[in-house]
């Protein structure tokens, strides 16, 4: 794979240019160094040729008024030689030496010459180097430092203009390195000075291909998740995800509530007075006034079942309040203005059951469907309940919903269950905390359940500060290698106080601890508050806490969220993990969740994994990771509980 350079292309050039140019400065100096210094040693050796040439004919033609002691001391000491001696074979016959000489012994020239003149005589010269009494000087040396002045300006205006020159290939490896980054979106629209300009308009036309592709992507995956568990006509679930999220419903443990089946009569009737159009208009109606009555029930799922059928899940709610929801929902479809040939007071019949965990999905729709024929005995738009033994019914209301997580929260938070998270090699991920409260009889409760109750009396934000305190302090009490995830509600993350409390605590711990603390927020509640949520996640995010995404596809969303806050996770929900083996419908769904996060870095793991055929199903069809009873039970935090958990397995 090809690396990205460091250096720049323009410092590129300028550092070559004025490296040509020093080097070529640094060759001139040099050159004209030696060059004066051979001048020098010429010039000396040509003058003391002549000195040497005035010695040897006063020494052959001698001149009785002028003897080479009178005249020659005066010539030598004006040619700054030092010491010279004049030797023929006899022995010494001339000596003279300087008494201050300016330069250091070690510093002299010494040059020995022949007399042709007079054979067997020879004089031995020692004299100061050439320029050696000689400093810088700007007058003498005006020519060489105006000259190194004008190089030194040109280089600067050279480096000036070649900087202006590659200015647009600047920008544009700069526009390239943020293409680089992700940050494609800040630079779909070039600088003009971008140069080559073929090159920028080109990068224009990818970005802007590119962006129109994954808007296309998204919207194709959306289409297909619509489709495949959506309703065309109504946008409610479909019999699909319907019967997925009730099988999942029913193998948890504790889980209780009510299915209804609601039909509307005649419709073959309806169709051939009203026509298809008319028949889907007034089906859409309906529709309406059923998602607006579910709105209540955070859990709650609406679904087209057949043409003109409806069904409602009501997950952990008691029979007293979805006889309660069955009453006003038939009060509120009495208001509506049934069109011909429906009777006004006789076109809706709704057929209740409840359920508790364990029981079959075909026996409970049985049951709903046998309830609703008896409401079409009766008459009269009318409701009817199937008899049947409910257990355990726990109709809580928001004060002893209250008085219930005060006291959790007075004894130190809800309890914290671990439950690991294992990539396709077998390797630990991360460790998820699940929250667990105990009620008065001390009966553990899921949050799936207890979750309702924390909406209902609206301490989303208490219950998320102490879930989080207990993680980090889990994180500083543990070996420094565990990564912690713990759900946070999307309500929390909207609030400012919140936000404030979030900000001062993750800022109060150390980098590597954040690092290893995940925080999880649900796919439905994040796509619903974006706005409001997305600068608390990119907070999160930039002081080291990944971001993590669960119950995907609990409902049909679009994935352009994984833009925007950018996951380190995308989990699924566990309905759609459920026999996926078995279910190509939802092997779809994990096809388009995949091919949403392709192009990012988030990775996609599978929630509530049981089986090795599950398993195996999902890893070919490209799952990073997974979490459920095959790779581990929910284990308790708790020193005490893990005791009894041992001795449980014992």
């Amino acid at each position: 794979m090809r690396k990205v350079a460091g250096m720049k292309l323009t410092n590129r050039l300028v550092a070559f240019v004025t490296l040509i140019v020093v080097c070529a400065m640094f060759v001139l100096f040099i050159g004209g160094a030696v060059s004066f210094r051979k001048l020098g040693a010429d010039f000396l050796e040509h003058y003391l040729n002549n000195v040497v040439t005035e010695i040897d004919d006063a020494i052959s033609n001698p001149k009785p008024d002028e003897t080479i002691g009178h005249w020659l001391p005066r010539v030598l000491k004006a040619s700054d030689v030092v010491e010279m001696e004049i030797r023929s074979k006899t022995g010494l016959l001339f000596r003279y030496e300087q008494i201050q000489t300016a330069g250091r012994p070690l510093d002299l020239i010494e040059h020995r010459y022949v007399l042709p003149n007079n054979p067997g005589f020879f004089v031995t010269i020692k004299s100061v180097p050439p320029y050696a009494n000689f400093a810088y000087s700007i007058g003498a040396m005006s020519s060489l430092s105006l000259a190194v002045l004008v190089i030194v300006l040109a280089l600067s205006w050279g480096i000036r203009w070649l900087r202006q020159q590659l200015l647009g290939a600047e920008l544009l490896e700069d526009r390239g390195r943020l293409i680089l980054a992700g940050r494609a979106e800040e630079v779909k629209t070039g600088d003009d000075r971008e140069w080559p300009a073929t090159a920028s308009i080109a990068l224009d036309q990818m970005i802007a291909e590119l962006k129109d592709a994954r808007q296309e992507r998204s919207r194709f995956d959306t289409f297909l998740r619509s489709n495949t568990f959506l309703d065309k006509l109504t946008g409610a679930a479909n019999r699909v995800m319907f019967d997925n999220r009730l099988q999942t419903v029913l193998q948890d443990k504790g889980a209780q509530g009510a299915v209804l089946m609601l039909q509307i009569a005649d419709w073959d009737g309806l169709v051939q007075e009203q026509g298809k159009s008319g028949a889907d208009e007034w089906v859409k109606e309906v529709g309406a006034i059923l998602s607006n009555a579910i709105l209540r029930f955070p859990d709650a799922i609406l679904a087209r079942y057949y043409d003109a059928d409806f069904a409602i899940l009501l997950t952990h709610q008691s029979a007293k309040d979805a006889r309660l929801f069955a009453s006003q929902l038939m009060k509120a479809l009495e208001r509506l203005s049934a069109p011909a040939p429906l009777e006004k007071e006789d076109w809706a019949y709704l057929g209740m059951t409840f359920f508790s965990a364990g029981e079959r999905r075909g026996r409970l729709m049985e049951e709903a469907e046998m309830a609703k024929r008896s409401a079409v005995l009766q008459g009269s738009s009318s409701w009817f309940a199937f008899k049947k033994d409910v257990v355990a019914e726990d109709a809580r209301g928001s004060v002893r919903w209250r008085t219930l997580l005060s006291r959790v929260l007075e004894s130190g938070g809800p309890d914290l269950y671990r439950q690991v998270v294992k990539d396709v090699q077998g390797e630990e991920l991360h460790t998820e905390l699940l929250a667990r409260i105990r009620d008065e009889n001390g009966l553990i409760i899921k949050a799936s359940r207890f979750m309702n109750g924390v909406d209902l009396v609206g301490m989303n934000t208490a219950l998320d500060r102490a879930v989080i305190k207990k993680a980090m302090n889990q994180l500083r009490n543990g070996d420094g290698r565990e990564t912690l995830s713990v759900n946070v509600c999307a309500e929390s993350l909207r609030q400012r106080k919140f936000q404030y409390w979030l900000r001062d605590t993750l800022l109060q711990t150390p980098r590597s601890m954040l690092n290893r603390l995940q925080i999880e927020i649900s796919e439905a509640p994040l796509v619903q508050h974006l706005d409001a949520v997305r600068p608390t996640l990119k907070m999160v995010r930039a002081l080291g806490c990944p971001v993590v995404v669960d119950q995907a596809g609990r409902s049909v969303v679009s994935t352009y969220y994984l833009k925007d806050i950018q996951p380190k996770y995308v989990k699924f929900h566990r309905s759609l993990m459920r026999d996926i083996h078995q279910r190509p419908e939802n092997q779809l769904y994990v096809r388009s969740m995949l091919g949403a996060c392709e192009p990012t870095k988030t990775e996609v793991l599978a929630v509530g994994v049981e089986t090795a055929q599950e398993w195996q199903t999902l890893i070919q069809l490209g799952i990073q990771g997974g979490q459920g009873r095959l790779f581990g039970a929910e284990l308790s935090a708790n020193p005490a509980a893990k005791k009894r958990q041992r001795w449980l397995k014992k």
